[in-house]
C-alpha cells in the first residue's frame, strides 16, 4: 500500500490561488523532493501535508487512513515527523535531553511528570542520538553546538516519534555544502533501511539532484513535472519555470560548462 496519497489538494488565500489539484503519491523509503520557484505554493503544501494549514478542498492519506482534518500533534502520532528550515531545539537543554522530551511526548507522559524527565528514555535517546552521529555530544547543551550538529539532533528529535513518514522543510538551509551531503546521505541510509518515506523541500539543487529517487516541479501552485532527478533535469517546461537558468539545473556544482 502506497504510504502517502496527497489527492486534489487545494488551497487559496483570497483570490490568490497556492496550491490547485495537487495531487501525487509517496512510497516506503522513497526520497521524494517537492521544488519550484518562489511563490510556487511549495510551503502551502507542505504545511497541508503537516496539518499547519488546513486545505479549501482534497484529501491527504496516510497507510490508506484520512489525516486531512486532524491537528498536526495526532499526525505526529500517527507517524508523521517533520524537521523545520529553522532547526528547532531547546538549545538550553542537554542535547539527550532534546531527544528524551521528544520521547516523553511520544510515549504521552508530558502531563505525569511527578520525576525529572531526564532521567525518562535516556538509553533510546542515546540509541537515536548515535544513529545519527551524534552521541559523544549528549550531555553538552544544545546552544554550544554548531548549526550543522543542530539540524543532526533535530533528525534525532524527529525519529523519536517513530515516523512513517518524514517531512524535511529546507533540510540544509544554512548548512556548509559538505554537511550538506552528509545530513541527506544520513537521512537517506535511515529511510531506505527503516522504510520511512521522507518529503522534503530544497533550494539546493545538488542536494535535490544528488539525495532523490524522484523530484516534483510546482509553478504557480501546481504540479508541471515528475520524475526521476535526469528527467526533471532536462524537462524544458523546469527550465522555463526557473527563469530560462538552466544552467543552474542541468551543471552539478564544479563541473564546466562545454
Amino acid at each position: 500500500m502506497t504510504l502517502l496519497a496527497v489527492q486534489s489538494l487545494s488551497k487559496s488565500f483570497g483570490g490568490v490561488v497556492a496550491a490547485q489539484d495537487v495531487d501525487f503519491a509517496l512510497e516506503r523509503g522513497e526520497m521524494l523532493a517537492l521544488i519550484g520557484p518562489n511563490g510556487a505554493g511549495k510551503s502551502t503544501v507542505f504545511n497541508m501535508i503537516g496539518g499547519q494549514l488546513r486545505s479549501d478542498h482534497g484529501q491527504v492519506l496516510l497507510d490508506g487512513q484520512d489525516i486531512t482534518a486532524i491537528s498536526p500533534q495526532a499526525r505526529f502520532r500517527r507517524g508523521v515527523g517533520r524537521t523545520f528550515q529553522v532547526a528547532q531545539a531547546f538549545l538550553s537543554m542537554s542535547v539527550a535531553e532534546n531527544v528524551q522530551m521528544a520521547l516523553v511526548s511520544r510515549a504521552r507522559e508530558s502531563r505525569a511528570l511527578w520525576s525529572p524527565a531526564r532521567k525518562r528514555h535516556r538509553e533510546e535517546a542515546l540509541m537515536l542520538l548515535d544513529r545519527v552521529g551524534m552521541a559523544d555530544a549528549a550531555d553538552r547543551p544544545c546552544s554550544a553546538l554548531a548549526y550543522g550538529d543542530v539540524k543532526r539532533v533535530e533528525l534525532a528529535i524527529a525519529l523519536a516519534g517513530q515516523p512513517k513518514l518524514l517531512l524535511m522543510d529546507e533540510p540544509t538551509a544554512g548548512m556548509a555544502p559538505r554537511e550538506r551531503a552528509a545530513l541527506m546521505d544520513l537521512t537517506a541510509s535511515i529511510a531506505a533501511s527503516e522504510g520511512i518515506g521522507v518529503l522534503f523541500t530544497e533550494h539546493d539543487m545538488d542536494v535535490v539532484f544528488g539525495h532523490a529517487g524522484r523530484v516534483l516541479v510546482l509553478l504557480r501552485g501546481r504540479i508541471i513535472a515528475s520524475g526521476a532527478p535526469d528527467e526533471i533535469r532536462s524537462n524544458p517546461d523546469v527550465q522555463q519555470a526557473y527563469l530560462g537558468d538552466d544552467h543552474a539545473l542541468a551543471q552539478p556544482t564544479g563541473a564546466e560548462a562545454p
